[in-house]
C-alpha cells in the first residue's frame, strides 16, 4: 500500500519543509508555503520492475539522429532557439505582465502559415486574441484558438487535430482533474507540465509554455519546472520604451549566448537586425555627459549610449540614481574616480541612464560610464565619433575585455573613427581603419577627455 507524507513547499521558490513556516528561509517570502501530500510505493514493488531496467551501452555505439527543427520565420526568435523549434521540445517563456509575451507567441503562430498551430489560452477569450490579430494585420487559417484550462481536454484536442506546434498561455492557469488543488499551485503546475511534456515527447510536437514571474523577476511556480523543460527564455524590456529582448537562460539544443531584439509597435513586435543603429540617438550638437560604449549581449555586439548628469547636491546625502546599470557598480566606479583620479564627486548628485531602456551587465561599459561622468562633471563634450570598451579595476587600471575585435568592427561599421580600449588588448587587435587609443589607467582617460 502506498504511503502518504505531508510536506510544505514554497510557492515562490520551491523550497521544501517538513513543517509549515511563516517565512521562507530561501526567498524570504511570507505566507507562501502550501501543503502537498506525497505518495511513495512500498519497497517490495521495486523487485517487480527490476526487469524493466536498461543496460549501459558504450557511447561510441549510441546512434545519433539529427534533430529536426521548425522554422518560425522570425530570425530573432530562431537565433535565440538555436535555429528554430526542435520537434518534441518544450520551451518555457517568462516575462513581466504586459511586456509582450502573448504578442510574440501569436505573431509566431500566425507566421507558421504552412503548419497547423493550436493556441490555447486560459487567460483570454478567442475574441480578445482576435483583436490582437487584427492589430497585427496578419491572418492564418492554420492557427486554431482554444480557450481551455483543463490539461486533459487540451491534450485530447491536440491528439485529435495533431498540430505542428502547441502554445499554452499560460501554465499557471491550467488544472488537472487528477490533482485536488487550485490553479497556479505547485502541485497543479507540476502535474500539468508533466502531462504536457509527456505529450510533446511521445508525439514529437514542440510546446511553448508561458510562465508568470514573481516580483523579484524569477519564474513563478516550482523551481523544478525550469529543470523539466528543454529551453527557458526570458522576455525583458521596459514598458515605457519600445525595445524588447528575448534572452536564453537554458537551452538543451543550442547556445545560451544568443539574444533576440525587438521593437514593440502598434502592429506587433518588429525584429531589429541592426540594433546599434536604432539604439544610438541621432544628434547634431555636441553635448556633455554622453558617450558611446561597445558592449556585447550574448554573441551580438551593440553600440549603446551612456548618459550621465553630475550636479551639486542640496541634500545631506547625495543622490545616486541609475537606470539600466547596476547601482552598486556605479558607486564603486565613483569611489575609484575620487580615490585614484582626484575627481570630487562625493558631494555631487550623480544620475546615470542607459539610453533605450536596456539593462547592461557587461563590464566593458565601465569606461564609458566613467567617461560620461567626467564629461558632465567638467561640462565638456566627448567626440561623437569616439566609443569606449574597457573595464575599470579597483586600482584605477583599465582592464582588457573579450571580443575586442568584434567591438572594433561594429564601431567601424557605424562610422566611428576612434575607440578607447585597454593597452593590454593591443596584442590581439587586428589592423583596422578605426584608430585604437590604448589606456593604462583612469588618469590616461581623463587626460584624453579634457584635452
Amino acid at each position: 500500500m502506498a504511503k502518504e507524507k505531508k510536506v510544505y513547499i514554497c510557492n515562490n521558490c520551491g523550497y521544501q519543509s517538513s513543517s509549515y513556516l511563516g517565512k521562507c528561509p530561501e526567498c524570504s517570502s511570507w505566507g507562501s508555503f502550501e501543503e502537498v501530500v506525497q505518495t511513495s510505493l512500498p519497497s517490495k514493488s521495486s523487485s517487480k520492475t527490476s526487469a524493466l531496467k536498461t543496460s549501459p551501452i558504450p557511447i561510441n555505439k549510441v546512434e545519433y539522429r539529427e534533430t529536426l527543427r521548425i522554422d518560425t520565420f522570425d530570425n530573432e526568435f530562431n537565433r535565440v532557439l538555436g535555429g528554430g523549434l526542435v520537434e518534441g521540445s518544450v520551451v518555457l517563456l517568462g516575462g513581466e505582465p504586459g511586456i509582450g509575451k502573448s504578442t510574440l507567441l501569436l505573431q509566431t503562430a500566425l507566421g507558421l502559415r504552412d503548419s497547423l498551430v493550436l493556441y490555447v489560452s486560459g487567460e483570454e477569450s478567442p475574441e480578445q486574441i482576435k483583436l490582437r490579430q487584427i492589430r497585427m494585420n496578419k491572418s492564418s487559417e492554420k492557427c486554431l484558438l482554444l480557450s481551455e484550462t483543463k490539461v486533459e481536454n487540451i491534450i485530447e484536442t491536440a491528439q485529435n487535430i495533431r498540430p505542428s506546434l502547441l502554445i499554452i498561455d499560460s501554465i499557471q492557469t491550467l488544472t488537472s482533474l487528477e490533482v485536488e488543488s487550485f490553479a497556479g499551485s505547485i502541485t497543479q503546475i507540476r502535474a500539468c507540465a508533466d502531462k504536457l511534456i509527456s505529450y510533446a515527447k511521445t508525439n514529437h510536437v514542440p510546446i511553448i509554455l508561458v510562465g508568470h514571474i514573481t516580483k523579484e523577476g524569477s519564474l513563478a511556480g516550482p523551481k523544478i519546472l525550469e529543470h523539466m523543460v528543454d529551453t527557458v527564455l526570458q522576455f525583458e524590456g521596459d514598458k515605457n520604451y519600445g525595445y524588447r529582448i528575448v534572452r536564453s537562460i537554458k537551452n538543451r539544443f543550442g547556445s545560451t549566448d544568443e539574444i533576440g531584439i525587438y521593437e514593440m509597435t502598434s502592429f506587433g513586435l518588429l525584429p531589429i537586425e541592426n540594433p546599434s543603429k536604432v539604439l544610438l540617438t541621432q544628434r547634431e550638437e555636441n553635448l556633455s555627459g554622453i558617450s558611446i560604449s561597445a558592449t556585447t549581449e550574448g554573441r551580438r555586439t551593440l553600440l549603446i549610449e551612456t548618459q550621465a548628469l553630475v550636479s551639486p547636491s542640496y541634500y545631506s546625502s547625495p543622490q545616486r540614481v541609475s537606470n539600466g546599470f547596476d547601482i552598486r557598480r556605479l558607486n564603486m566606479l565613483l569611489a575609484v574616480l575620487e580615490k585614484k583620479a582626484g575627481v570630487k564627486v562625493s558631494n555631487k548628485d550623480v544620475f546615470l541612464n542607459i539610453a533605450g531602456g536596456l539593462k547592461v551587465n557587461d563590464p566593458a561599459i565601465d569606461i564609458s560610464v566613467v567617461a560620461s561622468i567626467i564629461s558632465s562633471h567638467q561640462d565638456t563634450y566627448i567626440d561623437k565619433k569616439s566609443c569606449f570598451a574597457a573595464e575599470i579595476g579597483l586600482s584605477g587600471e583599465v582592464r582588457p575585455v573579450p571580443y575586442i575585435d568584434r567591438r572594433i568592427k561594429e564601431a567601424e561599421n557605424l562610422g566611428f573613427n576612434k575607440i578607447y580600449i585597454s593597452k593590454y588588448n593591443k596584442d590581439i587587435v587586428s589592423s583596422t581603419k578605426i584608430k585604437p587609443i590604448y589606456l593604462a589607467n583612469i588618469s590616461d582617460l581623463i587626460e584624453h577627455i579634457l584635452n
